[in-house]
């Protein structure tokens, strides 16, 4: 059993299965093998069901000898965010406030679908409790830790996810992005993540913290969140926000053309404090896009910095979700998280929908910048990886927390566009840097076929962590 294999990409082990070279039984055993080795050095899973995993790789393995095949995915790898119901496996989200007695008789709607393609679950990865900040570590689990430097964050909420993916310990990954938490860890871990257009994939229970929580896939390759999406998107009758169907194949439209895309690159956003290294590299990538044919136009100054906005919405919903719990739970929770709660009590009705209106003024905005542009390009996060334990660099630990080291990211949820993160380059220290691509609402498909044309020429697209350090 090689790292090689567990490193194999979806649609690689899916030809290996078709023709009979490669089996699901051994990529299961590839990325098990590679969570015993690795999962103790870094904390990406809460859960790992070895039985489940093997028996469901069998049974696929047995679907594919018959040329039977389940579905798009049948035998891949895959695991779950722990923030998503999943049947039989206990949802715990990060929080020492859960029951995990259960009962759990439900899978959510992206969980059903990968299921019924045939993927082969292999666990749950962590979070920080309820998903509510930009890296991971929890009550409840503790610290997880970056494969490319252990003594740094993978960022977060999906940093289980992440840092699964970056190690080869699973194919595909699910994650899910409130303020940024599938680009967030996919820029310091090097992969790719997306979060799709809102309610592109179905999600239930609704999130507590409302229309901007995105659900997404998160995977080494563009192509592989294509096929992922394509699994995922459609519509549950349990999510009445979700986006009509479409007939677009996300694996086909990757083949898209960038050239003579109008494409509009914004260094700060006109608000945001850039590292110098983060600045150079997303520069580099803008100029890549160029190379490639784009019509690339700097744009520094888009819209005020709307963290007033996301703050009163997203610091009303932690309120919200957390309403109920007891002073005991209350107080077992992550104290950063009991502060949001706290700090959250003096949130009026007035200012909460002051918000509401703000947000529809950003949204109208960036309509309508669509219709000048047809992508965005912005550094995924203004700095690399920082030590783990921390909310935030110590340099900006006095100034708010997680928000202010992800002013790229939060405005996209605001306005509910599909936004990806692509790994652009190396840090001084070798932390991976991440270009975030924006696109229209609803056009998923512009933003996968500019990441699939970015990551073909990109000499980073193949860049792995050195985990013989992790031993």
């Amino acid at each position: 059993m090689t790292d090689d294999l567990a490193y194999a990409t979806a649609t690689e082990l899916l030809e290996g299965y078709r023709a009979g070279t490669i089996s699901p039984v051994e990529a299961t055993q590839a990325a098990l093998s590679q969570i015993a080795k690795y999962n103790g050095a870094l904390n990406a899973f809460v859960l790992v069901d070895e039985d489940y995993a093997l028996a469901s790789a069998r049974e696929s393995e047995a679907r594919w000898q018959a040329g039977t095949p389940k579905g798009l995915v049948d035998g891949i790898p895959t695991t779950i965010k722990d923030i998503l119901l999943t049947k039989g496996w206990p949802t715990l989200r990060g929080s020492l406030s859960v029951d995990a007695a259960g009962p759990w008789n439900d899978d959510a709607p992206c969980v059903a679908r990968l299921k019924e393609h045939g993927a082969v679950l292999l666990g749950k990865t962590t979070s920080p409790e309820f998903g509510w900040k930009g890296v991971t570590d929890s009550p409840r689990t503790g610290i997880t830790r970056n494969p490319w430097n252990t003594n740094m964050t993978p960022g977060g909420s999906s940093g289980g996810a992440s840092a699964a993916c970056a190690a080869g310990m699973g194919v595909l990954h699910v994650g899910t992005d409130g303020g940024g938490s599938i680009r967030i860890p996919a820029s310091f871990t090097g992969i790719f993540g997306i979060k799709p257009s809102y309610g592109r994939v179905p999600a239930w229970p609704l999130s507590p913290f409302g229309t901007v929580a995105h659900v997404g896939p998160m995977t080494r390759t563009v192509m592989d969140s294509a096929l992922m999406l394509r699994v995922m998107s459609g519509p549950d009758a349990r999510d009445w926000t979700t986006l009509p169907p479409v007939d677009t194949d996300y694996v086909e439209a990757l083949s898209a053309s960038i050239k003579g895309k109008r494409v509009a690159y914004s260094p700060t956003l006109g608000y945001a404090a850039v590292d110098p290294e983060v600045a150079a590299a997303v520069k580099r990538g803008a100029e890549l896009f160029a190379e490639l044919g784009a019509n690339v136009e700097e744009v520094d100054f888009l819209f005020e910095n709307p963290l007033p906005i996301f703050n009163v919405l997203w610091w009303s919903g932690a309120r919200y979700a957390l309403r109920n719990l007891t002073d005991k739970q209350l107080n077992e929770l992550d104290p950063g998280l009991r502060r949001v709660f706290e700090e959250a009590a003096s949130i009026t009705l007035t200012d909460y929908m002051d918000a509401v209106q703000a947000r529809g003024e950003l949204g109208m905005r960036m309509k309508q910048f669509s219709e000048t542009y047809d992508l965005l390009l912005t550094p995924s996060l203004a700095i690399p990886a920082f030590e783990v334990g921390k909310l935030a660099p110590k340099e900006l630990e006095e100034v708010g927390g997680w928000v202010d080291w992800t002013p790229f990211s939060y405005p996209f949820n605001l306005t509910q566009q599909p936004a990806c993160s692509i790994p652009c380059g190396l840090n001084s220290d070798g932390l991976p840097i991440g270009l975030q691509i924006v696109g229209p609402m609803q056009n998923d498909a512009a933003v996968l076929s500019a990441a699939y044309a970015f990551e073909r020429v990109s000499p980073f697209a193949a860049a792995r962590p050195d985990l013989t350090k992790l031993v």
